[in-house]
């Protein structure tokens, strides 16, 4: 059956507008972004085929392009669509964070920096960077790689900081294993970066490492120096 046959309330761009989008299941919100379905099969059917093959729909956000245009009923042009609006997504928060006291909210904070780097496939280390009021001034990817003292160099740190004229930062990096335990490198480049940014009296306000649905601060474990 064709999904302009189903009654009104179970139809999802229908429920969307009615409930909100939080009311809809994955396969739903899928369904609408997809539009259209295949032969035999309604938007919603091969959106609950699709969440199956890639495993989630996560797995679907985060794949490559190679691994998504392979798919039944994806291709380039939903691609570039979703890049697009993961991209707004992004944007949204970060204006939105630039607000007058919206990084007074920890949650707010974490959930920007998950959006920026739990999906990446290599190593990032970023910033953000602060004016005295703790408002976000930019947030900057500043190095790529393995996190360690060669890869991340304070002295270029502390010149972006006085370029941005920032009076504190918070530090972030991902690790694509999964995995968001710091490692020995991980403490020892904070502590190298706060003696350094110490000395132009900027402050370290905290280094979050994001893993796969974990992110773990810094300043609650108490090892900011």
């Amino acid at each position: 059956m064709a999904i302009h046959d189903w009654p009104v309330s179970e139809r999802p761009r229908e429920k969307l507008l009615t409930k909100g989008p939080d009311s809809l299941s994955d396969a739903e919100l899928l369904a609408i972004f997809l539009r259209t379905g295949c032969k035999g099969k309604t938007a919603i059917d091969l959106a609950r085929d699709l969440l199956i093959e890639f495993g989630g729909l996560r797995q679907i956000l985060e794949s490559t392009q190679e691994a998504f245009c392979k798919a039944q009923g994806l291709g380039d042009a939903k691609y570039t669509q979703l890049q697009a609006v993961m991209e707004m997504a992004r944007r949204h928060l970060s204006e939105y964070l630039t607000k007058e006291d919206n990084l007074n909210s920890p949650d707010q904070v974490r959930e920007y920096l998950i959006r920026q780097l739990r999906h990446q496939s290599r190593e990032i280390f970023a910033a953000l960077f602060l004016d005295s009021q703790h408002r976000l001034l930019i947030y900057d990817q500043i190095f790529y790689g393995t996190i360690d003292s060669a890869s991340v160099h304070p002295r270029e740190v502390v010149k972006k900081a006085l370029d941005y004229n920032a009076a504190a930062l918070i530090f972030a990096h991902n690790h694509p294993s999964g995995v968001a335990e710091p490692s020995a490198a991980d403490k020892h480049i904070t502590t190298v970066l706060q003696k350094a940014l110490r000395l132009v009296d900027i402050e370290v306000l905290d280094h979050f490492v994001i893993g796969d649905g974990e992110i773990i601060s810094f300043a609650q474990r108490g090892w900011l120096c």
